[in-house]
């Protein structure tokens, strides 16, 4: 069952925000979406973030396109792992995305253009900054959990840091503490495949009426490699040749340098139909903010000295052939929570699809969310936490 349609809606904030980098950006919008109600104190809200290409658009079918069914609608709605009949669940469109939050494509009010690459670099910690606004905003003192997957399981760690108070349960799945030097290379490799397509412009492409999709292409390719595993593209594509059936001698390869293998051929689409609607500027901003994402950098590189302001419980969870997000990452989460005396659940899930499979309905994986989230939901019933 799917949650009936949603509308977005937009809250404007006049106060600056200060980010970071030592920039602050003020009128700014965030754009956001809710699921279910909230009960008499708002103690069953629960924060969703978003990773790298997704939106506010959680769950649901969008009221502005009724083809539009949100990025996480097996997780979240009416009798699902966070089952909406008993909690009040957010989806917030990150600053500085193209989904409707003010960004890049959004118009500077010091100039009366687009901001295009003079918006300012945003990190996790200023988009939470962000969110607790948003929250504030809607009365919600404390959330019941604030969660989220890869990019959006670091926002849930931040959250847990830096508004320690503001959430009783933290779920990071398939996420990381850091990115690894490699996670780092592949986001440089997919960037310089934007900065240097010639209709960049340097990210003033806006005024030139194009759009750099040749690098947003390439750019995607390089990422969904990453979020498949061997075995998942192996089963799905094979060596299988396209059109395979209509050449001369079934088999044969063509030998030119159009596209051959079905994978290709995937890829290919997947690239073409992310250069449609994802903006260039956007892309560089959210895989920077990947890259800059390491909470322990003050700390000696000793995550459990951070870990150990947080006051919330913590579900972390990983995938055995996520790659990209290994296990390991996971682990290194828990070896530091369980130093710094925190609560903590783990959960490693035999599942064959990559990082992509905290997005997809596993049947293990999510009989262990919706375990936590009942347990959650008794504490909720209860009015407080529960140890």
């Amino acid at each position: 069952m799917t949650a009936s349609a949603v509308e977005p809606q937009r809250i404007r904030f006049d106060a600056p925000l200060a980010l970071s980098s030592g920039a602050s950006i003020s009128d700014y919008e965030l754009v956001y979406e809710t699921y279910g109600e909230p009960n008499a104190d708002g103690s069953n809200a629960v924060l969703v973030c978003h990773a790298l290409n997704a939106s506010h658009h959680v769950a649901g079918v969008s009221s502005l396109d009724p083809d539009d069914i949100g990025w996480w609608d097996n997780m979240v709605g009416p009798g699902k792992p966070v089952d909406t009949r008993r909690f009040f669940v957010i989806g917030v469109n990150n600053l500085g995305s193209c989904f409707g939050s003010t960004g890049p494509m959004s118009i500077n009010p010091a100039t009366g253009k687009p901001y295009g690459p003079d918006f300012p670099v945003v990190t996790v910690e200023d988009w939470v900054h962000s969110q607790a606004r948003l929250a504030d905003r809607l009365g919600i003192d404390r959330f019941a959990a604030v969660m989220g997957g890869s990019l959006g399981g670091m926002q849930a760690l931040a959250w847990s840091t830096l508004y320690p108070e503001r959430l009783r349960h933290c779920v990071a799945i398939a996420s990381a503490p850091r990115l690894s030097a490699q996670n780092i290379a592949f986001n440089e490799v997919a960037r310089r495949a934007i900065l240097t397509d010639p209709e960049f412009h340097g990210g003033r492409f806006y005024d030139h009426g194009v759009v750099p999709s040749r690098g947003l292409q390439v750019a995607r390719m390089i990422g969904h490699i990453t979020y498949l595993s061997d075995d998942s593209m192996a089963e799905k594509f094979g060596r299988a040749l396209r059109d395979n059936a209509e050449r001369a001698q079934p088999g044969d390869y063509r030998f030119t340098f159009d596209v051959e293998f079905e994978i290709e051929s995937y890829l290919r689409y997947q690239g073409e139909k992310f250069a449609r609607y994802f903006d260039a500027n956007t892309y560089l901003l959210i895989t920077r903010a990947l890259d800059y994402f390491d909470p322990a950098r003050h700390a000696g590189g000793d995550l459990s000295q951070v870990l150990g302001k947080a006051h919330a419980a913590f579900l972390i969870a990983s995938f055995t052939t996520d790659w990209r997000f290994a296990p390991e990452r996971s682990r290194e989460i828990v070896q530091a929570l369980l130093k710094a005396g925190r609560r903590v659940s783990y959960a490693e899930i035999n599942a064959p699809h990559g990082h992509d499979a905290f997005l997809l309905e596993d049947p293990q994986y999510h009989a262990i969310i919706r375990s936590y989230f009942e347990r959650i939901a008794a504490e909720c019933a209860a009015g407080g936490d529960r140890e």
